[in-house]
């Protein structure tokens, strides 16, 4: 018998997510009996507000959401995006430069396949989403890592990506705030990368899914409101999964040059189609209804953001930057590594993850999902009770 042609080899090579796969290993031992403390998953905790589920609920009642739609998005729901991008990002765009998409990931894979080619370098700032080194491969381009640490408040310089930048050089990853780090680039660095990108005519795939997660007065300015000329390279991914608290309603989108969008609903078409009709409703009144409980979200975080800073800050050897975005804090653990714990000699911080896992029954993530070694990723997006009792965990398993 002839043996059987070989699985794909670019789907063989990709790797699981880190942060799906450590929150999974979490839930399974929480299942199991045990008290296990996740701060794995990028999942706010909160119910999706009651009136975004009602629109749902009164979109089931209506058999026109029963049927196919057109694959770019429901066009009332494109046009209340583009309202969106208009005041929080500062761009003007048509309905028709936006697809919605299967959440923000889908919106990060079509941008990669519209505009990378293969062998194509795509600069990506590090520490970075664990998904953007694989969707980057998957459109046979290269992801070219370009690190800032904790000194950097993991923010890159423009002196940073020149020195990376060569001839294949097609994309820059620009995310503010940041997954993992939640670093915000204030608005004069956004701009001189903006700038930068111009000129040297470079796409920029910006994912701003945490835009409106900020704290301490700051803002995360977009790149194409801080250089407006950059609009025609620039792709803009988000979505109502963390403003929300809709991560399983699956609404994302991306905004872009008509060519690109063009592209990319092209491949959409083939791809998925259109977004579940219920899902999109449900986006449409999450962005046009009352923004006071998405606010008082917000708030619950930067509550929890200090705390964990704070409570962190104190065991000996680990270095907490204070995020400005998102709900992820993202400790420099360098002087945790190199030493012995509880009978056992920890190296890296992949290490160290598991050994905080099997010791302390907490679930971080190690560096290692999201580049270089020394760092581990904890989303304070859980309750605070909770949130509390792990880090306190670990100062006495570090004491």
């Amino acid at each position: 018998m002839t043996e059987r042609a070989p699985l794909s080899r670019k789907l063989t090579a990709i790797a699981e997510s880190a942060t799906l796969k450590v929150d999974a290993k979490a839930k399974a031992l929480q299942a199991a009996g045990r008290p296990v403390i996740s701060y794995a998953a990028g999942e706010p905790d909160f119910a999706t507000p009651q009136f975004i589920v009602d629109a749902a609920a009164e979109a089931l009642r209506d058999p026109a959401n029963f049927r196919y739609t057109p694959a770019a998005g429901l066009p009332v729901l494109r046009e209340a995006i583009a309202a969106k991008t208009l005041r929080d990002s500062g761009l003007e765009v048509s309905p028709s430069q936006i697809i919605v998409t299967n959440g923000g990931k889908q919106a990060v894979y079509q941008a990669f396949q519209a505009v990378v080619n293969p062998g194509d370098e795509v600069l990506l700032p590090a520490p970075y989403w664990t998904t953007y080194p694989e969707a980057i491969a998957l459109a046979d381009g290269v992801p070219v890592e370009v690190f800032a640490g904790a000194d950097q408040e993991y923010k890159v310089t423009v002196e940073q990506l020149e020195a990376a930048r060569t001839d294949k050089t097609t994309a820059l990853v620009f995310v503010s705030p940041s997954n993992p780090t939640g670093a915000v680039y204030t608005p004069e660095e956004t701009k001189a990368i903006g700038e930068w990108a111009l000129e040297h005519g470079i796409w920029v795939i910006s994912d701003e899914i945490y835009q409106n997660l900020v704290y301490e007065g700051a803002r995360a300015v977009s790149i194409v409101e801080a250089v407006p000329d950059l609009a025609g390279q620039t792709i803009l991914v988000n979505g109502v999964a963390k403003t929300y608290a809709m991560t399983g309603w699956r609404v994302g989108w991306m905004v872009g040059p008509a060519d690109a969008i063009k592209a990319a609903a092209n491949l959409q078409s083939h791809l998925s189609s259109n977004v579940n009709n219920v899902a999109q409703r449900a986006a449409l009144a999450a962005l046009t209804g009352p923004q006071d409980e998405a606010e008082k979200m917000r708030q619950s975080f930067d509550q929890r953001r200090g705390a964990i800073v704070a409570e962190l800050s104190k065991i000996p050897g680990v270095t907490v930057p204070n995020p400005l975005g998102a709900f992820y804090v993202y400790p420099d653990v360098t002087g945790l590594l190199g030493r012995e714990w509880h009978g056992a000699r920890v190296e890296t911080s992949l290490e160290l993850a598991d050994l905080i896992l099997e010791k302390a029954e907490v679930a971080v993530v190690p560096g290692e999902a999201f580049g270089p070694s020394g760092y581990l990723r904890l989303s304070y997006a859980l309750g605070d009770d909770q949130l509390l009792e792990g880090v306190q965990r670990l100062q006495r398993l570090f004491a």
